[in-house]
């Protein structure tokens, strides 16, 4: 099955191009929400960035299935979720959550 994103590619726009690529869900890429959750780990290829970008509503058995998730340009989901761009340089291991006012925090490492 062929999935209907939420936004057309003639609307992805250069924002910031060469961050390299990251994993989103479809919650963000196909719903059209905006990004709940996100952090940033160690890079497993050269053209990783680290990023991983979800709603925030997610569970275990939605990112089960393997088609509610895929690797996409970073710049893709600041097309879909531009709120994000002042936390792109954030360092490995860093993990954001919104807050009930809709902005980002910084979680502990425990979190």
């Amino acid at each position: 099955m062929t999935k209907k994103f939420f936004l057309s590619a003639d609307q992805i726009a250069p924002i910031f191009p060469d961050l390299g690529g990251c994993l989103a869900t479809d919650r963000i890429v196909v719903d059209g929400q905006r990004v709940g959750y996100m952090y940033r780990t160690k890079p497993i290829r050269p053209e990783d960035s680290g990023w991983r970008f979800f709603a925030g509503d997610e569970d275990e058995a939605y990112m089960a299935v393997q088609s509610h998730h895929d690797v996409y340009q970073v710049n893709t989901i600041l097309n879909y979720d531009p709120s994000i761009l002042p936390f792109i340089d954030a360092e490995i291991g860093s993990k954001f959550e919104r807050d009930e006012e809709g902005d980002f925090v910084l979680l502990d490492e425990e979190a």
